[in-house]
């Protein structure tokens, strides 16, 4: 006879010790599609490493531990620290460049994202440190002699979180400020002032938002005598004092808990040029554009975990006599997540190798600047209705705060917001558009690409319309949707054809986007979603 309390048990075994990478048939073919085939062991090996039991354990204590701020340093739970190391170990802050800051060329995108994303799936606080690090090297081209001195501790594999002079370390981290309290994303009403003292320059003043403020060091924005400027501002002075940066507070925020996000106020601080004055935004903006690929990519990585969770539990839970996974309806709402969840990691693999291939190809360099917009977008403000159903999919197991999903819900608006909101993306997608050649060119690829799935070209027509009409500002998140759905379609092309047509039927034809529309082959899209 059974034992009765196998069925008040009833309860999914624990989901630990999981490949990420073996077990996400999509992500597999993407990164091979990709160019990043021959990092397959190696990306193997990251996804046992990172799905280990005692990682997620750590997760959760990163999140239930937020930083504090004691004086003008940061505390961090152990837990946090360790992912530091584990991520710069891994090289996520630095891998796309070469020792002298120029770029490392294909596949390093393409198989830093692949990373990234799993560790998307574990723990996502750590994660904003690792991406501005990573992006600042963009920005700081822009002054070469200051990117020579700081590259051999960007690229260093080592994590040194002590409160100490970056030249004294043996690695160094950065972060971002930019907006301030009146102006918000309207940088260009910033009020913070810089007055040029010799070679350097003294910034007064404050940023209502400024990210990971333990890094060494910052590229904040500032109004120089010559307008907006980009500045290079280190958390010690040339001479070892203190600079003039003082942290009002940290951040209450609604989720991303285990990362410390402040308020600061600048007094005489200490900094240096990056760029030419009045150039502040255009140079700064070549940082903001690989930290809105990462959003991206992370986003596409929460809506992974999210997915996973939600068909672990169905696959191992029983009710009304039969296990969830079993039943119609369940079955069909966990297809439709798993069709968007695979072309959010086709389309940001895809994205990828345009940034891997930007320096030798002006088409790719044409997609990379005019589709981040619209793929951030997309995947971003996908995540969080995406993770909700997911968290339905547990019932009240899913909603409580002893389950991850609860993290994850709470996770998933931010990288929505961060580095441009849904509006902003819309806007600087209309103005790539200003570019007509450039704007020809991707369409026509993307033409190319999606020929004979289900909706296209009508799709790309009504963009071509909505482009021209007088109210194409109004227009705008629509153009960004679309055209994301569009080049998730053709990067699903190149991947797994049948479920391209799926997709594409099912997301440009409009109407209710609540999940639970029979997406056709439902087997299909789970087994590769995750082996059974």
């Amino acid at each position: 006879m059974p034992d009765p309390r196998d069925d008040i048990d009833n309860q999914p075994p624990r989901f630990a010790d999981v490949d990420l990478f073996l077990t996400d048939r999509p992500l597999c073919e993407a990164v091979a599609a990709n160019g990043a085939a021959g990092e397959s062991d190696a990306l193997t090996a990251f996804g046992r490493h990172w799905g280990r039991a005692a990682m997620f354990v750590r997760a959760a204590l990163a999140d239930s531990h937020p930083p504090r701020l004691h004086g003008e340093a940061v505390r961090f739970h152990p837990a946090y620290h360790a992912f530091m190391a584990e991520s710069m170990a891994a090289g996520l802050h630095c891998s796309t460049w070469n020792a002298d800051g120029s770029p490392a060329g294909a596949p390093a995108e393409v198989a830093r994202a692949a990373r990234f994303y799993m560790v998307a799936q574990v723990e996502n606080g750590h994660m904003c440190p690792i991406t501005m690090t990573r992006a600042s090297v963009a920005a700081l081209s822009a002054q070469p002699e200051l990117r020579a001195e700081l590259m051999p501790k960007i690229v260093s594999h080592a994590y040194d979180p002590a409160f100490a002079p970056w030249p004294k370390k043996s690695a160094m981290t950065l972060g971002m400020g930019m907006t301030e309290k009146q102006g918000g994303t309207d940088v260009r009403t910033n009020t913070t002032q810089a007055v040029r003292d010799g070679e350097a320059y003294r910034i007064t003043g404050h940023k209502w938002f400024m990210s990971a403020p333990m890094s060494d060091a910052f590229l904040v924005l500032a109004q120089a005598p010559d307008g907006l400027t980009c500045f290079f501002m280190p958390r010690f002075r040339p001479d070892d004092r203190l600079n003039g940066l003082h942290f009002q507070k940290l951040k209450d925020k609604l989720g991303n808990r285990s990362n410390a996000s402040s308020e600061v106020e600048f007094l005489d601080a200490y900094a240096r040029r990056v760029g030419d004055e009045g150039r502040g935004i255009r140079t700064i903006i070549q940082m903001v554009q690989l930290t809105r690929l990462d959003c991206a990519i992370s986003s596409a990585g929460l809506m992974r975990a999210a997915l996973s969770r939600a068909l672990h539990h169905a696959r191992h839970r029983v009710v009304f006599q039969r296990k969830l996974a079993d039943q119609p309806m369940m079955r069909t709402v966990l297809a439709d997540l798993a069709l968007d969840c695979e072309a959010a990691v086709a389309v940001v693999m895809r994205l990828c190798r345009s940034f891997d291939q930007a320096f030798s190809d002006p088409l790719e360099r044409a997609r990379s600047r005019m589709l981040t917009p619209a793929v951030k977008y997309w995947v971003c403000k996908t995540a969080p209705a995406f993770v909700y159903e997911a968290m339905e999919c547990l019932g009240g197991n899913g909603y409580v705060e002893d389950h991850v999903l609860a993290r994850l819900y709470r996770e998933a608006p931010v990288n929505a917001i961060w580095e441009g909101s849904g509006n902003v993306m819309a806007l600087d997608l209309l103005r790539s558009f200003k570019d007509a050649d450039e704007e020809g060119a991707v369409l026509a690829s993307l033409k190319d690409e999606t020929r004979g799935l289900p909706e296209a070209e009508s799709a790309l027509a009504d963009i071509g319309l909505m482009l021209k009409a007088q109210d194409a500002e109004a227009n705008g998140r629509r153009i960004a949707g679309t055209l994301a759905i569009l080049a998730a379609a053709a990067a699903l092309q190149s991947t797994a054809p049948e479920i391209a047509s799926e997709f594409a039927r099912t997301r440009l034809r409009g109407g209710s986007r609540l999940y639970g529309t029979p997406p056709g082959n439902a087997k299909r899209l789970l087994e590769r979603a995750a082996p059974a």
